[in-house]
């Protein structure tokens, strides 16, 4: 099936990129899409300034458009970070994702927060403002089960190791690398978590703006189970199209079985909630 990376220019103006995702939502389908994925903090700029600011209620303004142009489009539809979630007076970093019917899937809260100090580089602390989510999130589609991550939660291998053993075969994460960690470790991590669980790993950003107060890395990505890089972008506003082939992935599973030959009586990572 046919996945489509949006990688859209983010600006101040929450009606104008709302409008814009819509449009290449469409797009997208149009040209034989499935499953669209929008980018983490696709309708506000990414910083802890703007969080409470453009945050709403889930069900909101941004994830009810997301919902009709999904039912419009008859599509898998992957909301980013659609918007800094508002709940009972926290805010969370929330993945929204509706179905070809309009109804929401799945709900994904942002699980590790982004707290980080690169001396002279780059200091940002998420949980200055947000809060962290407690679940794993997944949902099915005629093709495949699909696990979601957000940005952050890439680097830790044990979530999508959990996301392997239920039986995804594709994971998304909506990301917003910096320019200091995106050409360190963005297609690193994406290779490593495809190759490790032997699945699909893509991984959507917003555009790069070289003038806003957080920089994004761009480059969204698709890496097959061999860790091979099947599309890229550059750093502008685009959409990425891949065909996801499962049969391909079977293939890699049959060829080298390494789900089967794990030493379970040695060691061994769970799901506690």
């Amino acid at each position: 099936f046919c996945l489509a990376l949006i990688q859209l220019h983010v600006s101040a103006v929450k009606s104008d990129n709302l409008k814009r995702a819509c449009g290449l939502v469409r797009e997208a389908s149009a040209k034989g899409a499935k499953l669209v994925a929008l980018p983490e903090c696709f309708n506000s700029p990414y910083g802890t300034q703007y969080f409470k600011e453009y945050a709403e209620k889930i069900p909101g303004e941004s994830t009810q458009k997301l919902s009709e142009v999904a039912k419009e489009c008859s599509i898998y539809l992957i909301g980013g970070r659609s918007i800094p979630e508002e709940d009972g007076g926290k805010l969370y970093n929330t993945c929204t994702v509706f179905g070809p019917d309009g109804a929401l899937l799945a709900k994904h809260r942002k699980v590790h927060l982004f707290d980080i100090n690169v001396p002279g580089k780059i200091q940002f602390k998420e949980s200055e403002t947000l809060s962290p989510g407690n679940s794993f999130s997944m949902f099915d589609t005629p093709y495949c089960k699909v696990g979601l991550g957000i940005c952050y939660d890439m680097r830790f291998a044990e979530m999508a190791q959990i996301y392997g053993q239920k039986g995804c075969q594709l994971l998304i994460y909506p990301g917003a690398f910096n320019m200091t960690t995106g050409p360190a470790h963005w297609e690193l991590l994406q290779r490593g978590r495809a190759v490790d669980n032997q699945l699909y790993v893509a991984t959507v950003s917003p555009a790069r703006d070289e003038k806003a107060s957080y920089v994004a890395w761009g480059h969204s990505t698709v890496v097959n189970p061999w860790g091979e890089v099947i599309a890229k972008a550059g750093a502008e506003e685009t959409v990425v199209y891949t065909d996801i082939d499962l049969k391909k992935l079977a293939e890699i599973r049959q060829q080298i079985p390494i789900l089967s030959q794990k030493r379970c009586d040695l060691y061994g990572v769970e799901m506690k909630k």
